[in-house]
């Protein structure tokens, strides 16, 4: 009887272990799959792409200016830089010519001419006014400049107003700012798509 009784002790423990082994595989075997569910989940959350700021390829500005009262004629002034920045120089870069004690409404035209057919950027611009803004600065050239567009919320400067206040020689800069995201109306943050400079004269 004794040994039966140690007989069936040891088959139970047999038995009873091999059912511990099984629960802990299981359980091990459980825990794996748990991890590996939650990895493909982490590894499913989208990751958000990076801002990238594009600066735009510009070969040509073209300033067109209109009399507002209708009297003087059309001035026009063109900036142009065959391959874009770098290289070769300008073939063209026109002096801006204003008659005095005049309001001029003006637009400004933007090409890349690197393309085939060359491609029109102040329509991207337009596109994206968002994203963009033109700063005007005069210098020793009497004149008062005012965006007269905006995106709805800050100005632009594709249109814009310039009036004459005096006759006298100097010059103008017209920059255009990249601030995608970080627009905020001034013209600090931001890269620069085209920075020009015209020589202004006022008769």
């Amino acid at each position: 009887m004794k040994t039966n009784s140690k007989t069936s002790m040891k088959t139970n423990m047999k038995t009873s272990m091999k059912t511990n082994m099984k629960t802990i595989t299981l359980l091990g075997l459980a825990c794996v799959a748990a991890l590996s569910s939650c990895k493909k989940d982490d590894d499913l959350v989208p990751v958000p792409p990076p801002i990238t700021s594009e600066v735009e390829v510009i070969t040509t500005m073209t300033l067109q200016f209109s009399d507002a009262a209708g009297i003087q004629p059309d001035v026009t002034a063109t900036f142009r830089d065959p391959d874009g920045d770098g290289g070769l120089s300008y073939d063209i870069f026109d002096t801006i010519r204003f008659m005095n004690n005049t309001t001029y409404n003006a637009s400004i035209l933007l090409l890349n001419e690197t393309v085939s057919p060359a491609d029109t950027v102040s329509n991207e611009i337009l596109d994206e006014d968002d994203e963009h803004l033109f700063c005007f600065t005069p210098s020793f050239a009497n004149l008062s400049i005012l965006r007269t567009d905006t995106d709805g919320v800050f100005e632009v400067g594709l249109q814009s107003q310039w009036t004459v206040l005096g006759a006298g020689n100097g010059t103008t800069q017209v920059l255009l700012k990249h601030q995608p995201g970080i627009k905020d109306g001034t013209c600090s943050p931001g890269e620069t798509d085209i920075d020009v400079t015209f020589v202004t004269e006022i008769q």
